[in-house]
């Protein structure tokens, strides 16, 4: 499923979600200006390394005070459709948010959200020596989010099976469901290491952002309890 767009409009100009796509934007460019090996030092350096927060590699001197890394590493994509993938899913639902939010509290929402995704990763990966990056833990806590400010939204979704495409509307809340289950079950099946995909982050990212939201959001916004259905001042 390739959400397309929300039938939500936006109700200000999202000035920092398009803030967000720039800044990824720019700093993979740089990485691709870096070329494979000097690239490849560019992610070891600013991406979140577990053991190094963990002691495991106590050893290895970082080239970035880790706490550090926390922040770098949501700017960080490994490849042009990482980059794409994730920009798409902030585009779609990051402007809804961030009306809820405020612009200036959606910045600190966001990067806060990114941070909790990565320490989830860091808790269940310890000894590992792979760079976490990507910005899906942080625009997992925007989904996080989005669920509960428009469950009833429509998400217009192209279906891709096989030879066959279609587009259809899709409620929010059976769209980013049926996202959130399948990163569980992703995490799940293929095992600690994820295949190579940061799925605890995913997790830790969409349930940081529920929590998230109830101090960031403003005062007028009302919340829809997946739990009894009703809406939360």
């Amino acid at each position: 499923m390739i959400p397309l767009r929300d039938t939500i409009p936006g109700r200000s100009f999202p000035f920092v979600t398009i803030a967000f796509i720039v800044a990824n934007a720019l700093v993979f460019l740089h990485q691709l200006g870096l070329g494979s090996v000097r690239g490849a030092a560019f992610v070891a350096a600013f991406g979140a390394v577990p053991a190094q927060f963990t002691g495991a590699a106590a050893h290895i001197a970082p080239a970035l005070p880790p706490v550090l890394t926390l922040g770098t590493s949501m700017f960080l994509h490994s490849g042009l459709l990482h980059l794409l993938g994730n920009m798409v899913f902030l585009w779609i639902f990051g402007n809804n948010v961030e009306d809820a939010t405020g612009h200036a509290r959606f910045v600190l929402f966001y990067l806060v959200c990114g941070v909790a995704a990565a320490l989830a990763h860091i808790a269940t990966h310890p000894a590992s020596n792979v760079p976490m990056v990507g910005a899906s833990g942080a625009i997992s806590g925007v989904l996080g989010a989005y669920f509960l400010l428009y469950p009833h939204a429509r998400i217009v979704t192209l279906l891709w099976l096989g030879f066959f495409a279609q587009t259809v509307r899709i409620p929010a809340f059976v769209f980013l469901g049926c996202w959130f289950v399948a990163q569980f079950l992703s995490w799940a099946l293929l095992g600690s290491d994820g295949g190579g995909v940061a799925f605890v982050a995913h997790l830790g990212g969409f349930v940081a952002g529920m929590l998230l939201l109830i101090p960031f959001k403003q005062r007028r916004i009302r919340l829809w309890s997946p739990v009894t259905g009703l809406v939360l001042p």
